[in-house]
């Protein structure tokens, strides 16, 4: 059976000609994107088949990134790449400014062979400080995040129920998870789960 890494692998250094469905591959989904490093990169060091930042240019289906360390990486979005922004989407949602993580291959020359790719996605935590039409404003550590409900696509989870697009549970000042898609270069999100102990 051929490896993921073994189909990234082969989509880029035949040229994209590899025609490979994102399932194929098994997209993932956005709590992949703050798992923990590959069991095989030792605590503390990088893991060479990640890469975060922010997108400076986008070139065919190249994507060049600043990284928050200051280091630019080149990250290749193959056939078989999934991306996410708020929701499963095509690449040409990826706009310069986006925030970004990716997760791949490294490839000989340095490049990343994109897995998945998850663009403005966001994790915080906070406390609900009001409620007003389709927007929870969130406490996150001091600073006002206006986290907006998204028609078709928010969902809360509250306790260990199945995920539900009816929030009206929620409460001002309950402590709550937001994973969601970040408004670049503001203090609003785009609300995808809303988890919540209670």
């Amino acid at each position: 059976m051929t490896s993921r890494r073994d189909l990234l692998k082969s989509a880029v250094l035949g040229g994209g000609a590899t025609v490979v469905a994102a399932t194929a591959l098994g997209a993932l989904g956005p709590e992949a994107a703050f798992a923990t490093t590959a069991f095989q990169v030792e605590p503390g060091t990088p893991d060479p088949d990640f890469a975060e930042g922010r997108i400076r240019s986008i070139k065919e289906n190249t994507l060049l990134v600043l990284g928050s360390n200051m280091v630019f990486h080149t990250i290749r979005v193959v056939d078989g790449t999934s991306l996410w922004k708020l929701g499963p989407v095509g690449f040409d949602q990826a706009r310069p400014g986006d925030g970004l993580y990716a997760r791949g291959v490294r490839m000989p020359d340095g490049m990343l062979a994109a897995e998945s790719v998850w663009l403005n996605i966001v994790n915080i935590k906070g406390h609900i400080t009001n409620i007003t039409a389709q927007k929870l404003h969130l406490d996150h550590h001091g600073q006002e995040v206006l986290c907006h409900v998204v028609p078709g696509k928010s969902v809360a989870i509250h306790s260990d129920a199945p995920p539900s697009a009816d929030l009206s549970m929620l409460k001002v000042s309950q402590h709550v998870q937001i994973l969601g898609a970040w408004r670049p270069d503001t203090n609003e999100v785009d609300i995808a789960t809303v988890f919540s102990p209670h």
